[in-house]
């Protein structure tokens, strides 16, 4: 991906995108479900799980995708409205490429250390 005038500003358009329909969409979720449990947020999260397989799938079978294209959906579009998508594409990546060893340890450091630095980041937060 080549950082070019056109591929940035692809990026930022499809990412503006991405940002207002999350935005958009997790917080139509929450006022129509009930309250407790981050709905909108798995919703999200599941849509740009789904969203990921179907566009990478769908781009990687037809090469004739203009490439400034294929990086604004990608990185645009589901990187801002979701990176739990790209987590999961990065995933199942390690799954078919590497072992089951690495691609549990990829999972587990997702999660077990974006929790640890949630943590932490509070922590900061209530000490400042």
């Amino acid at each position: 991906m080549p950082f070019s005038i056109q591929n940035i500003v692809a990026v930022a358009v499809a990412g503006a995108a991405g940002t207002l329909l999350r935005y958009g969409l997790a917080g139509w979720i929450e006022r129509m479900s009930a309250p407790g449990f981050p709905w909108g947020t798995l919703t999200v999260n599941l849509v740009g799980c789904f969203l990921a397989g179907l566009l990478v799938t769908w781009i990687g079978l037809r090469a004739s995708v203009d490439p400034t294209l294929r990086t604004a959906i990608l990185v645009g579009f589901l990187g801002a409205f979701t990176t739990f998508s790209t987590f999961i594409v990065d995933a199942n990546t390690l799954l078919k490429t590497a072992s089951w060893m690495q691609a549990g340890a990829y999972v587990l450091l997702q999660n077990g250390v974006g929790l640890l630095a949630l943590a932490g980041g509070i922590a900061i937060a209530r000490f400042l």
